[in-house]
């Protein structure tokens, strides 16, 4: 693999972005995946550019209609992922239900919609809160569809706090073990202690990957409840 020529179509591809050039970026992705596949067209190539707009952003550099075009261009690509069939579900029947959302006061969509589709591509019923979802709501909707893991998705520090609030809900209403919890975003991957600071029971540096944190997360809630019994 040439670092170098990959650093190059990374950086084309952000300027397509910033250009908001949906087309040539989507090209771009899709001669990616055609040479190798759609997991390293996502891994290798849109995710880089992803975090450097989400830093960029956080640093006034981008404008929200730049995290717009982001976002239409990362599900065009994931939709390409799924239909392909790369991405299927596995078993007869689908896993969950788990709930996912931004903590309160985070509004940054991209990341989340991204986790959601390879959960749902990988079998997952997921219940998709939105943005701004308070530790009270995430808790109550849990308890009303008796999911085992809440998701929830933080890009910067100021809002990945707010999860603290959410680990003390869980906790209070003596869900500690039964439902776990599941933490992300653009902060983790630079601090990654802050997920014990929250109160984080797992994490995943890449939303390809949420598939098997949540599996491995949902094992470990059928344990807890095995041994409480």
């Amino acid at each position: 693999m040439n670092t170098e020529t990959d650093d190059l179509h990374r950086q084309a591809l952000l300027a397509a972005i910033i250009e908001a050039d949906r087309d040539s970026a989507n090209a771009m992705l899709d001669q990616w995946a055609a040479t190798r596949s759609y997991r390293a067209a996502i891994l290798e190539l849109l995710e880089p550019v992803l975090q450097e707009i989400g830093e960029r952003w956080a640093h006034g550099e981008l404008t929200l209609a730049h995290g717009y075009v982001a976002s239409k261009i990362a599900e065009d690509i994931l939709n390409k992922a799924v239909t392909s069939g790369e991405y299927t579900a596995t078993g007869e029947e689908s896993r969950g239900p788990v709930i996912m959302g931004n903590i309160e006061d985070d509004f940054h969509t991209l990341g989340r919609k991204m986790v959601v589709t390879f959960l749902m591509a990988s079998g997952w019923q997921v219940v998709d809160l939105g943005n701004d979802v308070t530790a009270k709501e995430f808790v109550d909707k849990a308890e009303e569809v008796g999911a085992r893991i809440i998701g929830a998705s933080a890009m910067m520090y100021t809002t990945a706090a707010n999860i603290k609030k959410l680990r003390e809900e869980i906790d209070r209403r003596g869900l500690t073990g039964k439902v776990q919890l599941a933490v992300g975003g653009a902060i983790f991957k630079l601090r990654q202690e802050l997920v014990d600071e929250v109160g984080g029971d797992g994490t995943t540096d890449s939303a390809i990957n949420a598939p098997k944190l949540f599996e491995e997360l949902w094992q470990r809630s059928l344990r807890w409840e095995a041994g409480h019994e």
